[in-house]
Formats: structure tokens, sequence, C-alpha cells
């Protein structure tokens, strides 16, 4: 024959055949050599290409409509005060507690209430005193008889601490014993009466103010009830036009009124949406060094091959006890409030930075030296804001 093939034996034939038929391995072959140029893909929008994103982006544009509008409602008899107002709603959305420290007259107590009034949520007020008893916070159990059987029970009456803001008023003028009765409650979110436990409702916020001057009769904070409050909020003087603002508007016949901004369920949602902020490695270890560099005799970076740091010399000089790890969750969790509130969905350094001031001075015992020479918590975080180095990956 010719040209277009050849003969094959019976045994080729076969051979053949068998080959046809048997499974045929994958052989790996290379990418075809570009050509022509191709089309660009399509650039699809990140909150069409994620419902989940969108979600998240349209929660934290309702959360900051709702913290405007809180401002604005709050503006109407509060003058001034704006970081502490700040920090107060970024303490409600962060889920802590929050201490108001300043003279009398800098409107400690009508900042909180004029907060609750601003928000659909129950209110009690509690004015401490060296006689209040924990009972008198918490609740008691009295004996009741059943007139229709005569058998007598006990039954719970609650007390000022169960609603969703609470008032302490002048905290520190009651024994310790009446403060403990708070720890439960500001940890737990819960009382125990009676061996009962009882829940409180939520959301719950314990705000307490303190009179930094008078010191007679008066109980300082144990550290442990110290370290359940997220904020320690210094108050100051008002400036001068600010001051002239407030004498006009309260020695005048007007009362302002204010408008319910805000329900329970906004505000465990928007608590929700706080925690699901996401943080880079780098902005945790960078609230890691606040704390970890005020224990002193502490060393930084002692797991794995690092080097050890010890921590600087005015640490040293100047502080007794450090901050705990509580210190670093709520440098995190401020920093994130924080962040969605002015409307960002990544928490900065800038942000630790802002809140670390009011989480970190009541967490920092200072010594005999620091006091001589008039050194305060405040200006040791200061420095180290100063020393820390910040990640060149930061953003804002």
């Amino acid at each position: 024959m010719c040209g277009c093939g050849a003969w094959l034996s019976a045994d080729e034939a076969a051979a053949a055949a068998s080959a046809a038929a048997a499974p045929r391995a994958e052989v790996p072959t290379a990418p075809p050599a570009p050509s022509a140029p191709v089309a660009q893909p399509v650039v699809v929008d990140a909150t069409e290409a994620s419902p989940r994103l969108e979600g998240d982006l349209s929660a934290i544009e309702r959360l900051n409509d709702g913290y405007r509008r809180i401002r604005r409602e709050i503006a109407k008899a509060i003058v001034g005060q704006e970081q502490a107002l700040e920090e107060l709603l970024i303490a409600i959305f962060a889920r802590g507690h929050c201490l108001l420290v300043g003279v009398p007259g800098l409107a400690k107590t009508l900042m909180i209430r004029t907060l609750a009034d601003a928000l659909s949520l129950s209110f009690s007020r509690v004015q401490f005193t060296p006689d209040l008893m924990p009972s008198d916070i918490s609740g008691f159990e009295v004996l009741q008889e059943d007139k229709a059987t005569g058998q007598r029970v006990f039954k719970f009456l609650h007390g000022p601490i169960f609603a969703n803001v609470v008032l302490a008023d002048e905290i520190n003028r009651t024994p310790p014993k009446t403060q403990a009765a708070l720890l439960e409650a500001m940890q737990e979110r819960q009382v125990t009466v009676g061996g009962t436990r009882h829940k409180l409702p939520d959301p719950f916020f314990v705000l307490a103010t303190q009179n930094p001057i008078e010191q007679e009769g008066t109980y300082p904070l144990p550290e442990a009830q110290l370290d359940r409050f997220m904020f320690m909020i210094n108050l100051d003087y008002p400036e001068e036009e600010e001051e002239f603002r407030i004498v006009e508007m309260t020695t005048s016949t007007h009362v302002p009124l204010l408008d319910k901004v805000l329900s329970a369920t906004d505000i465990l949602e928007m608590q929700d949406i706080v925690r699901k902020v996401p943080v880079a490695p780098y902005v945790i270890r960078y609230a890691m060094k606040f704390t970890r560099l005020t224990r002193v005799g502490n060393r930084i970076g002692r797991s794995g091959n690092k080097p050890a740091e010890e921590v600087p010399s005015f640490i040293r000089d100047y502080i007794t006890w450090g901050a705990g790890p509580r210190a670093t969750q709520f440098l995190i969790l401020a920093a994130k409030a924080r962040a969605v509130l002015h409307g960002r969905y990544y928490v900065s350094c800038e942000d630790v930075r802002s809140v670390a001031p009011s989480v970190m001075r009541h967490r920092i015992v200072t010594n005999f030296n620091a006091e001589a020479e008039g050194i305060r918590p405040d200006d040791i975080i200061a420095k180290l804001i100063e020393m820390i180095p910040r990640d060149p990956a930061e953003k804002g």
C-alpha cells in the first residue's frame, strides 16, 4: 500500500487495541504561550461581592447616625465636655462601665442623667452614703403570707441595681462592704441574694461619680473594683465661652426637652457591631505594649526566641504595680468602638493612643517617689505614648 499508512501484523494490531482500551494517564502540558492581549477583568465593588461586608458597612452607618443623634440631644442640656461625652458613649457601645472624677459643679450627675434620658433605657440613681448597706443596692428578701393558703414564702424585692443605667453618685462615700456589692453586678451582670442568682437587665451600665478633693468621710475604691471600670474620665473646668453659655442656659426658664434616640435593642445590636470589627495583629501588640511596659520587674518578649526587654527606667522609679490583662482587653474594645463611631471598619494605633489615658490611669499604682515629684499616672502614660514605636503599617 502507499502513502497513507502501513500494514500491521496480528500481534501489533492486538497491542494497539489494548493500548487504546486502557485508561490514559494525565500528562501535564505547558501553558499556552500568550498571544494577543486579553480583555481586562471586570472590577466588582466590594459591597457587591460580599453581602456580609455590605451588611457590616450598613450597620456601621446606622451606629454612626445613632451616635450623632445622641450627641445632638445631649448638647441640648450639656455644654462642652466633648471628650468626656465621647468616652461615655464609647464605653456604652463597648459594654463597659465608667467612673467620672471631677470637682463639684462640673455636671457629672447631669451628664449621666441626660445620657439616660436620651436613651430608651431604665434608669436609677443611688446616692452613696456611709450608712448605705449592700441590700440597699442589690435588694432583699421579705417574708410574705399568702392570704388564700396562709403559707408564708420569701419574695425578692429588686433593688436599684436592676436598671439599664445605674448612677452610683459619690461612690467613694460608702464603706468597702457596700462598694463590694457592685463587683458581682459589674463583672457577672447578676446579683446573688439568699443563694439565688438574679440576672440584671441587658444592656447594663454602672456610671459612677467621685469627688477628688473632699476626702473627709470617704473610702478609696479597692483596686479590684477600679479594675472593673473601663474608663476613669477626668473632668476639667469649662472654657470661658462654654462657662458663659452654661450660666446663660441655667439661669433662665429654658428647660431642654430630649427625644429618645436609641432603645435597648438598638444598643445591643450596636454592641455586637463593635465586637465584629476586625483588629490587625500589630494593633493588638501595640496595645499590649502599654500594659506590659508598666509591670515593674517584667521582661517583655520572654516567650519564643525573642530577646528579653527590660521595662523603662521611669517605670521602675515611679510605679509600684502596673496594669493587668484586662487593661489590654479594654484598650482594644474601646479602640474598636472609637473607630466605628468615627465611621471606620478598622482599628488604628491612633484609636489605642486616644483611649489609653482613660483606660490606664486607674490601673497604675504610683509610689512615693512619683508623689514627691508630682508625677501623675497621666504623665507616665504620655511618656509611654512617646516611646512606644509605631508600626510602619499603621493607617490613620
